[in-house]
This record gives C-alpha cells, structure tokens and sequence, in this order.
C-alpha cells in the first residue's frame, strides 16, 4: 500500500470543499445523497454560475460562465485521483469507516457544467480514464444540473454518451417551474422551456428530478407551492417524460450566499411527509435530510 499523494485531511458530509485535493478541477466528497466518495469534477473553478440558488455552498458565487478548461490538467488530475483511492490509501485515511466505497464521478463543482464548452470532451475524457483504471460501469458518471443548457446539440449529444458509460443526470427542479422570477434560484424562469429541457434530458440519458426544501424567513414552502409541485412531477408520464424518480433533499451544509441567514433546515418529519406525497405519485424518492 502507498501512502497518500493527496491532503491527509478527512471528509466529512458537512464540508464539500473543493479544494480538498489541492487540485483545479477534481476533488473528492464524502456524499450523504451516494453513500459513499464522490469525485467531483469542477469545471466552473472561477465560481461562476448562471443561477444563484439560495442554498448554494459556492463561495464568492458570481454570475457568468466558466474559462476555458486545460483537459490534459483534468486528465493527470484525475487520474492521480484515482490511483490514490484504488491503489492507495485514500480510502483508510480521509474517509470515514462505513463509506468507504467509490460511488460515482460527478460533473458539479461551482457552477453550472453544461455551460463549459470543453463539457462534451471532458464526458469523454472521463469516460476513458475510467476504462483505463477498469471502474466503467462500476461506478456511475453523474451529471448535476440546472438544466438550462439542455436546448443545445452538443450538450444533448455529451449526455446521450453518458448513458454508454452507465451514466445519470441530477436535474434541478426545487419548486414547480413557473413562468417569472425564481426566488429560489434567483432566475427568470419559462416553465414550457423547463420542461422542454428535462425530456430532452430523458431522452437522452436516465435522468432524477432534483429538488432542496427549505424554510425561508421561518415558513417552509406552503401547501400551494408543494401542491403545484407534484402536480408538476404528477403531469410528466402524460407528455412522455419519464424520469427515474426524485432526489429529495434538505439543508446539510450552510449557504455561502447573502440569504443564508434566512434559511432554516426542514423538519425531518415534514420532509418524510413529502417524501411519500411523491411516493404516492408512483415515483421512487430517494431522502435525503
């Protein structure tokens, strides 16, 4: 067994620094949602995102898109990764004991990675460093996202390759898209459009809606706002949308944003109760609080 080439420092849930590794583009988590590590790819490294949700963890968030990225950077980053955890001792100094798998590679880091033009190469370069270490189809390759690049070719093309690679998308819906100003998001959003871009997900790829929940300024999200949300998820199989089911989950770490302040965490036996209103629906939810 080696000894570590990466920081000795251990992961936690509650801490998804970025630069946990010492690296631009790759680090690892310890993920609640995977039960197990995370391999972050971040292709927004300057911090910049075309939304600004409230519950973002991204310090010094700004608005706009990322720099070109160096993919031979990511490469030798990622692969340096990965032989610290499968030949290495990643896993029995930075990780605590009962997760000590590798779950999946995920395209997230500090912004939106579907706004990356490098974002179809890097799906392949992934792909292939994957194969090379003999991990492609035991770990899965995820994609989170806002969703609002889905209306674009390569992006759609990037994603349908994914799903030869045992791939997903984690597709951001925290409330029931509405035409007009997302407080949540802090976003003009056109609701067609929303979920013009989540079937174009689905067609392309196995795709998870995504929602947080949250109270703002001491009131959870009110039982309209909750109503017109499943009744969005519950509209889906009728316009030939079929998405795997929900990622639902709550506050973990604190917001790095202006507004953190006014949130406050979901109850755990509020979240449960949602949990099986979209239960009831015929989705699978995932929990996570």
């Amino acid at each position: 067994m080696t000894n570590s080439k990466l920081s000795s420092i251990a992961l936690r849930t509650d801490n998804h620094d970025r630069d946990s590794a010492g690296f631009t583009y790759v680090y690892p988590v310890v993920s609640r949602r995977a039960g197990g590590v995370s391999i972050g790819i971040n292709l927004n490294p300057n911090n910049a995102c075309n939304w600004r949700c409230l519950y973002c963890q991204v310090p010094d968030l700004k608005r706009g898109g990322p720099p070109p990225i160096d993919l031979v950077q990511l490469e030798s980053e990622l692969v340096t990764m990965l032989d610290d955890i499968v030949h290495g001792d990643f896993m029995l100094q930075r990780v605590p004991e009962g997760v000590r798998r590798l779950n999946d590679v995920a395209f997230s880091g500090n912004g939106e990675p579907t706004m990356s033009a490098e974002f179809p190469k890097a799906v392949a370069l992934v792909g292939e460093v994957l194969t090379r270490f003999g991990l492609l189809g035991a770990v899965k390759l995820v994609l989170i996202s806002n969703g609002s690049q889905f209306y674009k070719a390569q992006v759609q093309q990037a994603v349908a390759g994914m799903r030869a690679l045992g791939g997903e998308v984690w597709f951001k819906i925290d409330r029931a898209p509405q035409d007009g100003f997302s407080v949540t998001n802090q976003v003009q959003l056109n609701r067609a459009a929303v979920t013009r871009h989540l079937a174009a997900a689905c067609a392309a790829c196995p795709t998870w809606v995504q929602t947080c929940m949250f109270g703002l300024d001491g009131a959870l999200p009110s039982e309209a706002e909750i109503t017109a949300y499943l009744d969005y998820l519950a509209c889906l199989p009728a316009q030939g949308i079929r998405i795997e089911g929900v990622l639902l989950y709550g506050l973990a770490r604190p917001s790095m944003q202006t507004e953190a302040p006014r949130l406050t965490a979901a109850p755990a036996a509020w979240m449960e109760a949602l949990a099986a209103q979209i239960r009831a629906l015929g989705l699978t939810v995932k929990l996570s609080v």
